[in-house]
């Protein structure tokens, strides 16, 4: 009798041993670090009827590798480098992003620190979600020649994002150098950037950027030496599963000049989950609403076809009428996104 209960007691103690062994063994699972390599390469055939040489050629438009790490008490990083065409005609690398990040348990807020994603560009690239065929307009339009009219996608700084109620509200705030990731680091001022984006409707789309809102941004500091460095952004968007249309107006102020960017796009699906889907674009761009004659309008139309879910085919028409009767250029692009 006491020997079975002896080893009654000792199996007991056995289970017990193995049972927290193997809780510890899961829970040191659960916070071994993981990483993750992902990638995107932009590529394309264009034919131009500028007066240039180079009409027809095969590019390497860009390039990003990613390393994603995930740790413990919600503390994730993020360095991405950027790869792309030079004015030699070659590729360089360069750092795009480079942060760490921290989202404290059952907090709406994560806090970032670093070479980090700035509030706008992000956003509406995700909402438009054609990169592939260039850069959205306030990233892509210099205008006057002058790189403080454009925003930028990174920026070495601090920053906040937030998201409430299912993404009913998200919102994005950020203190960096200003001058952006590929700029410097500048002089002692500083850029303050923020965006907010409301749901007013939801609909089948339920991610960031999906449903009826309304968007806005602003970007207040001083240039390098001290310039007014001023944008504003106000966008109104909507987004389903089958279609995207959205519109939106910028003010730009550098220095003493006031510039402006209307610029709309809509995104059609073939009934989905069909692969085919329509795109359509215009940005009229006027570098100084003073100047007569200084800005361009921008017409982007063509098809895409998602070949797989790593690969997507576009081709698509980009033309660029100057004001004032310019000869416009045309651009037909024949270009393919690849996703690792």
């Amino acid at each position: 009798m006491h020997a079975r209960l002896a080893f009654r007691a000792l199996a007991a103690v056995a289970l017990s041993a193995l049972t927290a062994s193997a809780v510890q063994a899961q829970a040191s699972a659960q916070q071994a670090p993981q990483v993750s390599v992902t990638g995107v390469v932009y590529t394309q055939y264009q034919y131009s009827d500028a007066p240039i040489a180079a009409k027809s050629t095969f590019d390497m438009t860009r390039a990003y590798v990613n390393v994603l790490g995930r740790f413990s008490n919600g503390i994730t990083t993020r360095v991405t480098t950027d790869i792309l065409p030079s004015a030699a005609g070659n590729q360089f690398i360069r750092l795009k992003f480079a942060y760490a990040a921290w989202t404290p348990a059952r907090s709406s807020l994560t806090y970032k620190l670093g070479m980090i994603n700035t509030p706008w560009v992000d956003f509406e690239e995700t909402l438009w979600d054609y990169r592939m065929q260039g850069t959205i307009a306030v990233d892509r339009n210099p205008g006057g020649g002058s790189p403080l009219f454009t925003m930028t996608a990174a920026d070495i700084g601090f920053g906040v994002d937030g998201r409430w109620n299912n993404d009913q509200v998200n919102a994005q705030f950020a203190l960096v150098n200003g001058e952006g990731y590929s700029g410097g680091t500048g002089d002692f001022r500083k850029d303050f950037e923020a965006r907010v984006s409301y749901r007013i409707q939801p609909t089948d789309d339920n991610s960031r950027v999906g449903g009826l809102r309304l968007s806005g941004y602003l970007g207040v500091g001083k240039a390098t030496g001290g310039a007014d460095r001023n944008r504003y952004l106000g966008m109104l968007s909507y987004r389903t599963t089958e279609y995207t249309v959205a519109g939106e107006y910028v003010s730009v102020k550098n220095a003493a000049v006031t510039g402006s960017i209307i610029s709309a796009f809509a995104v059609y699906h073939l009934d989905p989950p069909s692969k085919i889907a329509f795109i359509a674009r215009v940005d009229i761009v006027d570098p100084d609403n003073n100047a007569a004659n200084d800005g361009n309008t921008r017409i982007i139309g063509g098809a895409s076809y998602q070949l797989s879910p790593n690969v997507r085919m576009l081709a698509d028409l980009d033309r660029v009428k100057p004001q004032g009767g310019g000869t416009a250029v045309n651009q037909f692009l024949i270009q393919a996104q690849f996703v690792f």
